[in-house]
């Protein structure tokens, strides 16, 4: 690869992302809205993905459980990624298939007024849609980070982030950006509510 090819795909990234832009990002706020109150509520954040959106979906996790901004030294908040240990992926895998894997997860520890992210860049991922349809049984709401047009996935969703593009590498980075602003917002908006406290180092 070269420095005009990498140069490329620098340019792809920031072009899709501008469509992004020019879309407008009210359901990326209807999404922190949701999940603030959430939170406030006693209930907890729930990710989920395959490939770079599991690890998407944990990096999110992550942000929240220890620390998002180092500026922000507060408590924790709960959130957690559905691709949990290696034991109970393979055991799914083995005993139920791996489509079954994010539901199982779900309908073990998943509660009425929590809230699931699903990530996945076609909207087809049948493990993410299958806990999608089963979220929505239990009451839980259902919010995507969605591309190549949304899938299946995107009537399942309450709210979604939807990437205009079809190449699964520059949607992906345009859902840690997104990702990334949608945890800022709900960060900053449980500060502002008083719901966490900035410590003293």
């Amino acid at each position: 690869m070269n420095d005009s090819k990498i140069i490329s795909l620098f340019e792809e990234s920031i072009s899709l992302k501008q469509s992004c832009i020019e879309q407008g990002f009210d359901s990326l706020i209807k999404m922190g809205d949701e999940i603030v109150k959430t939170i406030i509520s006693g209930n907890k954040l729930m990710l989920c993905g395959n490939g770079g959106s599991a690890a998407d979906a944990q990096h999110l996790a992550a942000e929240m459980v220890v620390r998002l901004r180092p500026a922000n030294n507060r408590e924790g908040v709960p959130a957690i990624a559905l691709a949990m240990d290696t034991s109970t992926i393979t055991a799914c895998g083995n005993d139920f298939g791996y489509d079954e894997l994010y539901a199982r997860v779900l309908e073990s520890i998943g509660k009425p007024g929590d809230c699931l992210v699903g990530i996945t860049t076609s909207g087809n991922s049948t493990n993410v849609v299958k806990a999608m349809k089963l979220a929505k049984a239990m009451k839980i709401n259902v919010f995507g980070f969605l591309g190549a047009g949304g899938g299946e996935a995107l009537e399942l969703c309450d709210e979604v982030f939807l990437v205009p593009g079809v190449e699964t590498g520059r949607i992906q980075e345009c859902h840690i950006t997104a990702g990334h602003a949608l945890m800022e917002y709900v960060e900053d908006q449980l500060l502002g509510e008083g719901f966490l406290h900035l410590k003293r180092k």
